[in-house]
């Protein structure tokens, strides 16, 4: 007889070498608690086509850059389409799970992002600075990323990377959604520890700003985070809207604060699979 329980196949690479996070630890623990709603096995994201038939969904949690693994992670999309599979983020996400074009279309749109572009036709249209970022198209985790001084910037553009001012940011901020709520932020006051977090509490216009970024992605379950810094001018700025696997940096919060998520986590993925 079938379980009486869904069957949830929970992708995460427990080894990954994050620079300042614990993948493993955080996705121990999670899964521990959806143990005790669901029938659950974690894998390595390499396995997840090999193993997925046999569950009612999969859930993608802290799997790593899908560049250390691009072809597995063609595959797994292919065959989640192909079978009607439920994945947790659905994989309709338009931030970081499509690449970072949405960077450029935020920009072109005139949304509250770090001005980016990617053509050398197009560097006028940036605010001029000193020195540059400039990052691979397809990066993640800081991978390649690299600050140039500005007359190194025009020689670099060759459609495979973005480019963007260097801002001297006075912080940055994450705001953590689970499908459309508001769950907790997050902040580093000290620049050059992006990982050494610490509670945040967002004003009215803060949660303004992050939710309109939750709204464009348009995803109606799941996990997301709203990567921000704190301007020069004050205002804050998109750095990147992760949808695919971002990391919680639940280590930072106290226990009401941990268990006020999983109970989050939890409703929201009783309703995905309810509705899938």
């Amino acid at each position: 007889m079938p379980s009486a329980r869904p069957r949830v196949l929970y992708v995460t690479d427990l080894a990954y070498p994050a620079r300042g996070r614990r993948y493993g630890d955080e996705d121990v623990f999670l899964a521990s608690r959806l143990r005790e709603h669901v029938d659950l096995a974690l894998c390595h994201p390499r396995d997840a086509v090999a193993l997925m038939d046999g569950f009612d969904a999969v859930v993608v949690r802290n799997s790593g850059p899908v560049l250390e693994y691009p072809d597995a992670y063609e595959a797994f999309r292919e065959r989640a389409a192909a079978t009607g599979t439920p994945v947790y983020n659905p994989l309709t996400g338009r931030g970081d799970m499509a690449g970072k074009q949405y960077l450029l279309d935020l920009t072109a749109a005139g949304r509250p992002v770090i001005p980016t572009v990617d053509r050398p036709e197009d560097l006028h249209r940036l605010p001029a600075a000193e020195r540059y970022v400039v990052k691979p198209r397809l990066g993640a985790d800081s991978i390649g990323l690299r600050v140039v001084p500005a007359d190194e910037v025009r020689g670099l553009v060759d459609g495979d990377v973005l480019v963007q001012p260097h801002i001297d940011f006075a912080y940055e901020v994450s705001f953590y959604f689970v499908d459309h709520d508001f769950q907790y932020a997050l902040y580093a006051p000290h620049t050059g520890r992006r990982w050494q977090l610490e509670p945040y509490e967002p004003g009215p216009d803060d949660l303004d700003f992050a939710r309109g970024f939750v709204d464009w992605n348009t995803l109606d379950h799941g996990v997301q985070r709203v990567d921000a810094c704190r301007a020069p001018g004050g205002e804050l700025l998109l750095v990147e809207l992760e949808d695919l696997n971002p990391y919680l940096s639940l280590d930072a919060l106290d226990d009401t604060g941990r268990e006020a998520f999983v109970s989050a986590l939890t409703a929201s993925l009783r309703r995905f699979l309810h509705d899938a």
